[in-house]
């Protein structure tokens, strides 16, 4: 190293060398400073300054700082865009100048705890795949509330697999073994690991240790290699970032992807299930219209739910019936939902504090939240599900209640760097400090009084400033009335300033109280987060009863106030929805009633093809089943008049594409990869649904390939699956007499004097024309083109698709077309003659001659 450096840029560099993938917020004074390369990234990411410091002679490097009190506004950006932050304060007293700095933490993408950083409805998932050979495996930890899960399956299609696994947790950061090729897309940061920390011997040593086993088998983890590694990397990654996180993480759950709805991201896209496609919104999607929550952990565990539907008929009949009971109490429901906006996020709350990240407000919130529980417990007293069994309701967790109520204040600070963080009378010890420094205080706060009776100093001031504490200020016209005791402490321009050996012993008292009273608050503060922290799991099942008691309300609440009703979800493959309606787009239509359509396949039938013009409703008809049948396995009520649903694996779409232009892939490739995806995994407890499948490419191909996937989904003894499929290939109604599990159904129609209306009616049939025409002269197409079109159109039909097309001509007026007395007059005329006055001259003459002839 540079011998020419100064003290501060070693010590800068060589923190720097333990942290070279994170941007280093090195603390200097009231600001977190940023050097080299990472100033030029903080300066370009977050707007700011970028500048330079002399580090040695004749040496400037870049440098980029923020206020240390808005640091967590500005990480915050930088965490959302993937980059993680090393935090770097100064601890300590000075040494030979230089004042002692280390790494306090580091902040990635899956690892932030800071409620202004997090979303309050969504998870904030770090998450790890492993892939050895056809065994993949997904673990993944939420440190925000101290879930922490890991599932082992087994595949021939790692990178689907993995894909398909971390779009459905949507994490925030991934966690790959460097080089690794089986995540090419998907959500979340990813962070390249070095292989080493793979291993599996050091991945269940680190398992063992956190948990203090001898085993592993009792965690569900024996000969689960795949999984113990993927689990392992996580509290590797944890111990070195964020290492306080490892309080909370006390136990390891293991899932199987069998209890859940595999639902595939295209699926998920498709459907709109959390967000929308045209803007990425929540509000538009299904998520926007059910999620009626109050509490944080109920916006994410409903979130959570839509995600994962269910699989086990006999849990979601009771979810269900938790929902009638919410139902059929209209206002109980009411009160329910009333009394949990009295409550905070107790998750995050609880894991916050047993972490050790909690500041004094932090346990003020808890103390609110547990004091609202009775209201809670209150308000569903008496409520039943089916059989008389009443609903579980949460712990009112008293102890805490009156431990916190002993030892908080009313409104304490926000931080530990102010005092009164610890109510009077809960610490004797406390309590003798405070009670000597309010005696301190009172005795300067007397001082002025009785030392201007004593000396008959009128312009006598006591005060105090930081430099010299307390003094004693006299107007220089009264500096001979000074008592002897006073000591000359500074000379103002206007006076003098003067302290007593008696006022410093109790100014010191003061200062030194206060110092002691914020050392004892701290260690009080601090033992009444680990007593908290005790009853952690407590508060966690209290907060996760609460969590879905909102998610069953809030279904109830959608479910009564837009009239939707409870579905039969049934073992056999059935699907019978009458006057169905699309979640939704019946809440986003404006000013028009939503006509609901009936689904019913009758016996024998396995697919549905319908057909019918753009804008008909075809789309909104196919994506309402898929979410009907979703809802219905989630536990929701649902928007018909009434519905039975046979249990569904997966639900598959093929709905819409776009180019992913990244992968070098044209929109009929996503579509054919997508629809080979489903063709592979579905089966006959599969719902299928298709549209507009084959457009992307010519007629004659995208007829072919749509023919061939019905006469496969209907004949391969695998599949046989409940298919809807959408199409403007007409053709394709020929197949209801080849196939006798296919019919033909189209959207209703109504023509007149060349207008059509659609009637958003699903019937039985197909559809004969397809008005494109009439849709393109509603989309407001230039007149002349919609003419032109229905040329064209009326010449394919006559010739069977075989005729000929003349080429149309430019519409203009034949002026000139057989001589006329005009012509005559124009050829005769001399033009290069002309002035341009004369020219117009001429037109206007031609113009009355002429201009009155039929």
């Amino acid at each position: 190293m540079d011998d020419d450096l100064t003290p501060i840029r070693r010590q800068y560099l060589e923190i720097k060398e333990k942290y070279p993938h994170a941007l280093l917020f090195f603390r200097l004074g009231d600001f977190y400073e940023t050097f080299d390369a990472d100033a030029e990234t903080a300066s370009r990411e977050l707007d700011i300054v970028l500048t330079s410091r002399n580090v040695a002679k004749g040496s400037r490097i870049p440098m980029a700082g923020i206020p240390y009190h808005a640091a967590e506004t500005y990480i915050g950006r930088l965490i959302q865009r993937g980059y993680h932050v090393a935090v770097c304060d100064q601890v300590g007293e000075p040494i030979n100048g230089l004042m002692p700095r280390r790494v306090t933490r580091v902040i990635t993408p899956g690892t932030v705890v800071e409620p202004g950083m997090l979303s309050p409805t969504r998870n904030n998932y770090l998450a790890c795949p492993v892939v050895q050979g056809r065994r993949i495996a997904v673990a993944f930890v939420d440190i925000t509330t101290g879930e922490f899960r890991v599932t082992e399956f087994e595949t021939d299609d790692a990178v689907h697999a993995v894909r398909e696994e971390l779009t459905r947790l949507g994490p925030a950061e991934v966690l790959l073994p460097e080089g690794a090729d089986f995540y090419p897309e998907g959500p979340g940061a990813r962070t390249a690991w070095p292989v080493w920390r793979f291993e599996a011997g050091r991945c269940e040593q680190a398992l063992l240790h956190h948990f203090e086993s001898a085993s592993l088998e009792g965690f569900g983890l024996a000969k689960r290699s795949a999984a113990v590694c993927a689990a392992g990397v996580l509290l590797q990654y944890l111990q070195e970032t964020q290492p306080a996180a490892l309080e909370i993480i006390r136990e390891i759950g293991t899932y199987s992807r069998s209890e859940f709805m595999i639902l595939d991201p295209a699926t998920r896209r498709g459907l709109e299930l959390t967000e929308t496609l045209r803007t990425g919104d929540e509000k538009g999607s299904l998520l926007g219209v059910l999620d009626l929550t109050v509490t944080p952990m109920g916006g994410r565990l409903l979130r959570q739910w839509i995600l994962q539907p269910l699989l086990d008929l006999g849990k979601i009949h009771m979810r269900q019936a938790e929902v009638q009971a919410f139902f059929d109490a209209g206002l109980s429901r009411t009160a329910f939902r009333q009394s949990l906006h009295g409550l905070d996020d107790l998750e995050r709350l609880a894991n916050r504090i047993g972490s050790g990240n909690a500041v004094p407000r932090d346990l003020a919130a808890l103390r609110d939240s547990i004091s609202n529980l009775p209201k809670v417990a209150e308000a569903i007293d008496g409520l039943t599900i089916e059989k008389g069994q009443a609903l579980r309701a949460p712990d009112l967790c008293a102890d805490l209640l009156d431990l916190l109520h002993q030892a908080l204040p009313d409104d304490p600070p926000a931080t530990l760097s102010q005092t009164g963080v610890i109510r009077p009378l809960y610490s004797e010890e406390l309590d003798r400090v405070v009670e000597g420094a309010r005696e301190a205080r009172e005795w300067i706060a007397g001082l002025e009084t009785k030392e201007k009776s004593r000396t008959g100093i009128k312009t006598l001031r006591v005060g105090y400033n930081k430099i010299f504490g307390y003094y004693i200020e006299v107007s220089r016209g009264q500096v001979q009335s000074v008592p002897e005791n006073y000591i000359r402490k500074q000379t103002l321009v206007n006076g003098e300033r003067y302290i007593t050996p008696e006022m410093k012993e109790y100014e010191t008292r003061v200062l030194s109280a206060e110092e002691q009273i914020r050392e004892i608050e701290s260690r009080l503060f601090r033992d009444l987060c680990t007593r908290i922290g005790a009853r952690r799991n407590l508060l966690l099942e209290t907060a996760r009863i609460i969590a879905e008691l909102d998610c069953v309300s809030a279904l109830a609440e959608v479910a009564g106030k837009h009239d939707y009703v409870r579905p039969e979800v049934v073992e056999e493959e059935v699907l019978d929805i009458r006057e169905g309606r699309h979640p939704v787009v019946e809440r986003f239509l404006s000013g028009e009633r939503f006509v609901p359509n009936d689904l019913t396949l009758e016996e024998g039938e396995i697919i549905r093809v319908i057909t019918g013009p753009n804008m008909s409703g075809k789309s909104t008809y196919l994506r309402q089943a898929a979410l009907l049948c979703l809802m219905a396995q989630i536990g929701s009520f649902v928007p018909a008049h009434s519905a039975k649903v046979g249990l569904v694996d997966r639900i598959f779409t093929r709905i819409g594409a776009q180019d992913e232009i990244h992968a070098g892939q044209s929109t009929f490739m996503v579509e054919m990869v997508e629809t080979a995806n489903i063709l592979h995994h579905a089966t006959g407890r599969s719902l299928l649904i298709f549209d507009e499948v084959g457009r992307g490419t010519s007629t004659y191909d995208g007829v072919s390939i749509a023919w061939a996937m019905i006469e496969f989904i209907h004949n391969h003894p695998r599949l046989r699956a409940r298919t809807l499929f959408a199409t403007h290939y007409h053709e394709l109604i020929r197949l209801a007499s080849m196939l006798p599990g296919v019919r033909n159904y189209n959207v209703s129609v109504a023509e007149e004097r060349g207008t059509v209306v659609f009637l958003h009616r699903i019937v039985p049939g197909g559809a004969d024309r397809s008005y494109g025409i009439h849709v393109a002269q509603m989309a407001g197409m230039p007149r002349p083109t919609i003419a032109r079109a229905k040329e064209i159109l009326g010449e394919l039909e006559s010739g069977a698709g075989g005729g000929k097309i003349e080429m149309g001509q430019p519409a203009q007026l034949q002026l000139f077309a057989d001589a006329t007395p005009l012509m005559d007059e124009l050829n005769a005329l001399d033009l290069s003659s002309m002035t341009p006055l004369e020219a117009l001259s001429k037109l206007f003459s031609w113009q009355k001659k002429y201009g009155s002839r039929s």
